[in-house]
């Protein structure tokens, strides 16, 4: 590090000396990655569109403002076409280049998919107005986004190739340089150094910023993209500079930092007077910024208090989403209890995988997996589906070994895994066609190359909403901003409810607030209320079953509810449930087939995840209780199995 230090030195002497001027470039993130880390991507395109028109004005040389999570989102809870986002967000920018994340064979999906659709997705995703695609693979596969790579270039694309940095024993300098090689072979436009969780230490970021630059021989040049989780990236950004790094990535402020990036003002300013000035103007950037703060203000019931900086992230290295959706998970697995059990079960189950890099979909592969080992109490006894999957090479090959428990539990005694087939080459190459025929069936009518493709990437999601705009009842629920409470000292008024109190649980004291309530009255639908636990925002539904009438209170009478069957509780031995909450996707079995214990009898999403349900006994299915789509909790049946008698049918 000294050396290090020393080499600055020299550097700003001669840089002092020879009048050197560096412009460096900023690419402005905060409509996909700003909202992404800090508002859940819940933010719809009408609020986004005015921030758009805005940062069109910055100068940036991109915004990013598509990727997987938005695509997922605006299907899976906004109901919106992700493609009729891009196109109205297109012509709010006409001046600046478009920027999307971009999965390589998993597009932006979890799984990779065949050539086919890979192609057809950049062509149709370039029609709509992207330009630049950060083009990544979670285990820096890089067989993974060479077929992107090249659709990218020949539809007229720009190419940023990723490295996705991790701190393991088999990452090591040397690694980042093989890396960075690699991606040069494959002539990007640009070479991304990718911090997706933000654990990388100062000096190490120079190093490594410096090292590319020499392994490329400067012909390539290299950005850096740092999430902010341990408060480090700001230190970063300058070490990168000075290591001579081209672009750096950021956000506005209002949605900067922690679990997000370097705030764009920030960088701008310290930049600015300096041989790297990026020549922005700040009082441009200054308005884009209030509208991210309006944003932020309408949205803010989606912030959680995994957002911010924790230092925790340089011992677990999991990444702020990753650990709300584990949070998610647990609570309605009712065992936030075992919170901390999981936290340290991912580095576990990460070093099992062989040390894949926590992003998307390794984070999620990983993270399911730890979380349902320990409701479970038994590591591996559930397996995911993915979790096979990644053992038998279908995402590709691991950064390093694999356990091998694990390989023998999956694969079986004395097998190994093989690594050897590109990814691509095991997905579906006949899922275009298949996917075209299935949804010209549903809809009743030819479809888009976009419909097409929600289907192929979502089938679930996209089945949903396209059904649904079809029949013209597409009807998004609005955004339900939390309403201003007038609040006063306690006891100044008579009767006023207490909206910010201590409370006593089992011991521990809760400081707890009343943020807002909803206004829903409709009969048999839940009133939402919006409280604070020391510091994080939760949605609380409430199901009233008595009510108190105050003093002076009508006593006018409505109408109860109406009481809808539900998916029944397990009571059972041969009750099927999952092990945490998700939707059903696939059932696997039909009511009077024969069962084996263990077999696999349904498929259940949890955290975007494909979870394969077991047999827990030998016999008959009585009855299916749940269908695809329906959402299902640990303690629900989605199948009852009934034991054999002796003559082999069912008691």
């Amino acid at each position: 590090m000294v050396e290090i230090l020393e080499e600055i030195k020299e550097k700003i002497k001669e840089y002092e000396k020879q009048g050197f001027k560096k412009k460096i470039l900023i690419s402005d993130l905060t409509p996909r990655d700003g909202q992404q880390c800090k508002l859940a991507t819940r933010v719809r395109t009408d609020d986004l569109i005015p921030l758009c028109e805005k940062l069109d004005k910055c100068g940036f040389y991109a915004v990013e403002v598509w990727g997987g999570a938005t695509y997922d989102v605006c299907l899976r809870y906004l109901k919106e076409d992700p493609w009729e986002r891009l196109r109205r967000i297109k012509e709010a920018m006409p001046n600046t280049k478009l920027q999307m994340l971009f999965r390589g064979q998993n597009i932006v999906g979890y799984k990779p998919k065949s050539d086919k659709t890979v192609k057809k997705f950049v062509e149709k995703a370039i029609e709509n107005g992207i330009t630049v695609f950060r083009v990544f693979d979670s285990l820096n596969d890089n067989r993974n986004i060479e077929m992107a790579v090249k659709a990218i270039k020949e539809f007229g694309g720009e190419v940023h190739a990723e490295i996705s940095y991790t701190r393991s024993p088999v990452h090591t300098y040397e690694r980042w340089m093989e890396y960075g090689k690699e991606l040069a072979e494959l002539e990007p436009d640009w070479i991304s150094f990718k911090d997706a969780t933000g654990i990388m230490p100062p000096f190490e970021c120079y190093m490594i910023i410096k090292g590319l630059k020499e392994a490329t021989d400067g012909k390539i040049p290299v950005l850096l993209h740092n999430h902010d989780m341990s408060g480090m990236a700001t230190i970063n950004h300058m070490m990168a500079v000075l290591a001579g790094v081209d672009m750096l990535d950021t956000v506005l402020s209002p949605l900067a930092f922690g679990s997000s990036h370097p705030a764009t003002e920030t960088i701008v300013a310290s930049l600015q007077n300096t041989p790297f000035d990026t020549g922005l103007d700040l009082e441009k950037i200054a308005e884009a910024a209030e509208e991210a703060k309006k944003i932020k203000k309408k949205y803010k019931k989606y912030e959680t208090e995994y957002a911010g900086v924790n230092a925790k992230v340089l011992i677990h290295k999991i990444p702020g989403g990753m650990i709300s959706n584990m949070v998610a998970q647990l609570m309605e697995a009712n065992a936030l209890d075992k919170i901390e059990e999981a936290l340290e079960e991912v580095p576990r189950v990460e070093a099992d995988l062989g040390y894949p890099p926590l992003l998307t979909p390794s984070s999620q592969i990983v993270g399911v997996q730890a979380v349902l080992n320990v409701i479970t109490g038994e590591r591996y006894r559930t397996i995911t589906k993915e979790v096979r999957d990644y053992v038998e090479g279908k995402y590709g090959k691991p950064p390093g070994p694999l356990s091998k428990e694990l390989v023998e539990k999956i694969l079986g005694p004395d097998r190994e895994p093989d690594f050897s087939i590109r990814p691509g080459d095991l997905a579906d190459q006949e899922e275009w066609d298949k996917a075209r025929k299935e949804l010209e069936k549903l809809l009743g009518r030819e479809a888009t190359d976009e419909e097409i493709l929600l289907y192929i990437l979502f089938p679930m999601q996209a089945k949903e909403f396209l059904i649904l705009r079809e029949k013209g009842e597409l009807h998004p629920e609005p955004v339900e901003e939390l309403a201003d409470i007038t609040e006063t000292p306690k006891g100044k008024v008579e009767g006023a409810a207490p909206v910010e109190f201590d409370i006593l649980y089992h011991g521990d004291r809760f400081r707890v607030k009343v943020e807002g309530v909803s206004f829903e009255t409709e009969a048999g639908k839940p009133r939402k209320y919006y409280i604070r636990i020391d510091g994080k925002l939760e949605e609380i539904q409430l199901f009233p079953h008595r009510e108190a009438i105050p003093k002076g209170g009508s006593t006018g009478t409505v109408s109860p509810p109406p009481v809808e069957e539900g998916i029944p509780k397990a009571s059972e031995a041969g009750d099927v449930t999952p092990p945490m909450p998700g939707k059903v996707v696939k059932i696997l079995v039909n009511e009077g087939q024969p069962v084996e214990q263990g077999q696999t009898v349904a498929i259940v999403e949890a955290m975007k995840m494909e979870n394969e349900i077991h047999a827990p006994m030998e016999g008959i299915v009585k009855k299916i209780f749940a269908k695809p789509g329906d959402q299902v909790n640990p303690d629900e049946a989605i199948l009852r199995i009934a034991p054999y008698k002796e003559d082999k049918s069912y008691q």
